[in-house]
């Protein structure tokens, strides 16, 4: 190999694995790659995705990311969307037995995963490649069922960390879930993948497939996982149970706000993790955000901000949503679109907090009390202090609410 292509597989070393925690092994991954530019063959690169919820947050992206710089390199991108092993429930993290999901919610699920991970990959047919699982796996006769059992052994599955804790603590796991990492394995015999991605969870699994191609005759996938991204709370791994997340399918503004209010300390591995920047964009913006003070962090906080905006919107979306952050944030104004929530007449008067409630500001009648204690209610700007005070129609038809400054909402008053 020539100096100039030594190079080239450098760099590409270099962009694939920056901010990964595993790669198993890179001596295996730089091989592939070097016979990749040599005949032209693309790489297969896995990625699975059991769609058990609605919606793609920037923590899951973080992994897609990676597979599109798989992508703009030239290699193929092989989605798996586990409808099978989603019925099936990943055990991984979990305490307990997960309840298995119908089919009909994995395949709504599955439909909502396609459309949103456009905005992250190349969806071009010689770039991707999406399979449903259920195309092996649901026509899996008995004699199959024990051919894949018989590859591996129960002490290893009790390898796994949150195995090995509920059979320390006498927590139930069923058989079913010990079948998970086997056939999330046998989807990379079945695709033939050269890399599978994945969250530093999936290891476990991941190396599975390597297992079991291995005794299929193929030769075993390098294995890559990406970290478990924090929540906007700054503390727990993001999730939309947890609230703390930031969906790639938000408005822009709402991404930008909750992207601002990220503790200081996340903002690095924000950068490295949900910008997609070349390493080497990614290491200026983290040297210019740790060596400034806190005027210069700011100003580096709000570019990580325009740019994950930018991302999932058209061009220039991010400096509208800043905008937009601005008029509310700095000048405290409303913001240009307050959503209309219209209440009966007769609902009328009504004490304070169950007002706020009913205007979906907030999630009961006791937080609403508590957010007027804390002075965070405003009614066309005028503080409300008293958290008895009971509302009229005549006093809110047409107010502008607020509670805190990122829930706003018009009153209609209608009948």
């Amino acid at each position: 190999m020539g100096d100039a292509e030594g190079t080239a597989i450098d760099d590409h070393l270099r962009i694939l694995t920056a901010g990964c925690v595993d790669v198993i092994s890179p001596a295996d991954l730089r091989r592939r790659l070097e016979r990749s530019r040599a005949t032209g063959a693309p790489l297969r690169v896995k990625l699975g995705v059991d769609p058990t919820a609605s919606d793609i947050h920037l923590g899951f992206a973080v992994v897609l990311r990676k597979l599109r710089q798989f992508q703009d390199l030239g290699h193929v991108a092989v989605l798996i969307i586990g409808d099978f092993t989603a019925m099936v429930g990943d055990p991984t993290g979990r305490s307990a037995t997960r309840p298995r999901l119908s089919r009909e919610d994995v395949d709504a699920h599955a439909e909502t995963y396609i459309d949103q991970v456009g905005a992250v990959l190349d969806l071009s047919p010689e770039r991707v490649e999406i399979r449903r699982n259920s195309e092996w796996l649901a026509g899996m006769g008995m004699e199959d069922v024990l051919r894949l059992t018989a590859s591996t052994t129960v002490a290893r599955m009790l390898e796994r960390n949150d195995f090995a804790k509920r059979y320390a603590a006498g927590a139930p796991i069923s058989v079913m879930e010990l079948l998970y990492p086997l056939l999330q394995g046998q989807d990379s015999v079945e695709v033939r993948a050269d890399v599978e991605l994945g969250g530093t969870d999936q290891l476990f699994n991941n190396l599975m497939g390597r297992q079991l191609q291995e005794l299929a005759g193929q030769e075993p996938q390098v294995v890559m996982t990406t970290p478990l991204l924090e929540g906007i709370d700054g503390v727990q791994k993001m999730s939309k149970s947890l609230g703390n997340y930031v969906g790639i399918a938000e408005a822009p503004a709402e991404q930008f706000g909750k992207i601002m209010s990220i503790p200081d300390a996340l903002v690095p591995r924000w950068i490295a993790l949900t910008t997609g920047w070349h390493p080497d964009v990614v290491d200026a913006a983290v040297a210019e955000f740790e060596s400034g003070d806190g005027k210069a962090r700011n100003v580096t906080k709000r570019t990580l901000a325009r740019a994950v905006v930018d991302l999932y919107h058209p061009p220039e979306s991010g400096a509208a949503a800043e905008a937009e952050f601005d008029r509310v944030f700095k000048q405290h104004a409303a913001p240009t679109a307050v959503p209309d929530v219209e209440i009966d007449r007769s609902e009328l008067p009504m004490a304070i907090g169950p007002f706020l409630n009913r205007a979906g500001l907030v999630t009961s009648n006791k937080e609403g009390r508590r957010q007027v204690t804390q002075g965070a209610v405003r009614i066309d700007g005028t503080r409300i202090d008293d958290s008895d005070r009971a509302v009229t129609a005549e006093s809110v038809d047409g107010a502008t609410v607020q509670v805190g400054k990122r829930s706003w909402a018009r009153i209609v008053v209608t009948g």
